[in-house]
């Protein structure tokens, strides 16, 4: 197997370092419970619905996206995932995947043998913790989500969505001051937001004429952060950006 590039894993170092604290053989032991690294076309899947994988995965580069099928094709994204971002370390503990994870863009990810991550558990206490927490964080994503569609307007959720990976590309070192890589096409943004095409690219052009915010060639641009903050109703509480207590 190919040696992994160390710094590879910069992306997922750097959200965790926002919440919490590794010791260096903590950091250490991550490195060591990797396994191979593999890359995925757009629009390919890396995890399939139905598929007991022996293994979780990790987003070193590009974006992906949970989701579900129903019976008549349409597809709801439930959630988007960046470099940094474990996309089913759940199933380590449900091994049954109830959702598939497709690659936005081209992907490359690094994948963790549940037999290793086995061995964290029962050896590294703390990093066991830190683990725990990536998998609540996916939840409170998820929990603010359905809120968003439950009880804001097509505007609101748009807005709100911008701001949540601006937050988490700053978090993961991908973002500068005012701009963040969102290399989603109009469709797929509607799947996430539960809108049809045409009402996202109304939403969208409504949006953009606040002067709030650019989104063009795969990479979104903030002119007025607490306009767009304000249009978007959005609290990062649920993000949970503050240093952990041991």
């Amino acid at each position: 197997m190919a040696q992994i590039d160390p710094d590879a894993f910069n992306p997922f170092f750097s959200m965790v370092s926002v919440r919490d604290d590794l010791t260096d053989e903590e950091h250490n032991a991550i490195l060591a419970a990797a396994g191979a690294s593999r890359r995925f076309a757009a629009g390919k899947d890396i995890v399939t619905q139905g598929d007991r994988p022996g293994f979780s995965t990790l987003v070193v580069k590009g974006m992906t996206a949970r989701y579900s099928t129903v019976e008549d094709g349409g597809r709801q994204i439930t959630g988007l995932h960046i470099a940094g971002d474990f996309v089913d370390l759940h199933s380590f503990p449900l091994q049954l995947m109830d959702h598939s994870v497709t690659a936005i863009t081209p992907c490359e990810v690094v994948t963790f043998p549940h037999q290793q991550l086995m061995h964290i558990t029962e050896n590294y206490p703390h990093l066991t913790r830190v683990l725990w927490l990536l998998t609540l964080l996916d939840g409170a994503i998820h929990r603010q989500w359905m809120v968003t569609k439950g009880r804001l307007t097509a505007d609101e959720q748009m807005a709100h969505l911008f701001c949540e990976q601006f937050v988490r590309a700053q978090m993961a070192g991908l973002a500068n001051a005012q701009s963040y890589p969102f290399p989603l096409t109009q469709a797929q943004f509607g799947d996430a937001l539960g809108l049809s095409i045409v009402h996202t690219n109304r939403t969208l052009q409504r949006l953009r004429r606040t002067g709030a915010l650019e989104w063009e060639d795969g990479v979104v641009e903030i002119f007025d952060w607490p306009q767009l903050r304000e249009l978007g109703q959005f609290d990062p509480t649920y993000l949970h950006l503050e240093k952990l207590r041991r």
